[in-house]
């Protein structure tokens, strides 16, 4: 495992900050001071300061309930970040995330695996969304959305659309580019007034309330761990807010 993956997954900080540090001189690995892209050996003891670093052992899985307002990021100069927010006593990050004024469900974790086996487009994993427009959508709307439209240079995947309402509708997508639900309402002339996240793959918002979070049941992981088992787990480059807004709906 390289150094900077180990301080990310034992809570000590991101692998980007993890590299600052290892540039600065700051990680030892046997008393060694530790390179860029050095691996760590089992039973290698690892300081950061002076201070030996150990992996947590123990596996964080929430849901949480993201209100509208709050910013999917760890970066501590933005007020509203979700780990300010949910004030939970391990070092956990968000699975993706959801723009500022979108609500729902985000899974929040410390195990980089499961991000990057969720999170990589390629995966093609199901995120389900229930969303309200300002005007009354008609079935070519429903069918345009559902082929894919073109935006950011690319044409989006064929998607599931179910209309549920005049001006309301639930859609299943497998991939995640930038406000996507939104990009793809105003190519069609149409504005997102409320947009809900309720699921992730096999995890369901449910009546979670805004703003609350639960740990994710033993069933749920079973399910889940096993539906990511043959993803792939190509690294999502780390940004500073924790994937930037590569993932934002």
């Amino acid at each position: 495992m390289r150094v900077n993956k180990f301080l990310s997954e034992a809570g000590v900080c991101s692998r980007r900050e993890a590299d600052r540090l290892i540039s600065a001189g700051k990680v030892t690995i046997d008393g060694r001071v530790a390179g860029l892209g050095d691996q760590i050996q089992e039973g290698q003891k690892v300081c950061v300061k002076g201070k030996q670093v150990r992996k947590q052992e123990e596996e964080v899985l929430l849901a949480f309930h993201k209100p509208r307002g709050i910013v999917c990021t760890a970066e501590k100069r933005e007020k509203n970040n979700i780990v300010d927010y949910i004030n939970y006593p391990l070092r956990i990050y968000p699975v993706g995330r959801l723009d500022k004024d979108s609500e729902g469900l985000i899974l929040m974790t410390n195990q980089g695996e499961i991000v990057n086996k969720i999170m990589r487009s390629g995966n093609a994993h199901e995120k389900e969304y229930v969303v309200k427009v300002n005007q009354e959508i008609t079935p070519e709307f429903l069918k345009r959305m559902a082929a894919g439209v073109p935006i950011l240079d690319t044409i989006t995947r064929p998607c599931q659309i179910y209309q549920t309402g005049k001006k309301s509708f639930r859609i299943i997508l497998t991939q995640g580019l930038n406000r996507q639900i939104r990009r793809m309402c105003e190519y069609l002339g149409y504005r997102v007034m409320k947009l809900k996240r309720i699921r992730v793959m096999n995890i369901e918002l449910g009546d979670l309330s805004s703003g609350e979070y639960r740990e994710v049941t033993a069933q749920e992981k079973k399910v889940l761990y096993r539906m990511i088992r043959n993803s792939s787990n190509t690294t999502v480059q780390y940004t500073g807010d924790l994937y930037g807004g590569k993932h934002a709906k």
